[in-house]
């Protein structure tokens, strides 16, 4: 894919760095974006030199990451990895936790509706 991507959000995890026998490195971080009432927690991957990144950054702070969407296949199984190149703070973050910042983003329900995340067959076309 020619063109990255970017997304903007808060970091919720970050890895450590995993080292296999080739000598190969990444390391592992989760960014919470806000997507209507409920939060998405997307993992991201740095590889070999870019686990640095995230060298610096805490949980709670605001970043923009630039990334890029990567599948394969393996054993009949895919799977699709966002492999991220850049890493910003954004909007001088202190570390908080934007919930704490009085937007006015409701976080009082504690899971999803029902029928949440299930297709919708109330209609018959096929796609």
């Amino acid at each position: 894919m020619a063109n990255g991507f970017e997304i903007e959000g808060t970091v919720h995890l970050i890895n450590e760095i995993q080292t296999f026998d080739s000598g190969f490195t990444k390391r592992e971080f989760v960014v919470e974006v806000m997507d209507g009432k409920f939060p998405q927690m997307l993992k991201f991957e740095c590889l070999k030199d870019k686990t640095s990144l995230l060298d610096g950054l805490n949980k709670g702070d605001a970043i923009k990451v630039n990334f890029d969407i990567r599948g394969n296949e393996y054993n009949g199984r895919f799977y699709v990895n966002l492999n991220a190149w850049k890493i910003e703070r954004s909007g001088g973050s202190t570390g908080t936790n934007p919930s704490e910042e009085g937007g006015d983003i409701d976080h009082t329900i504690s899971e999803p509706p029902a029928g949440y995340g299930q297709p919708d067959t109330s209609d018959d076309i096929p796609f």
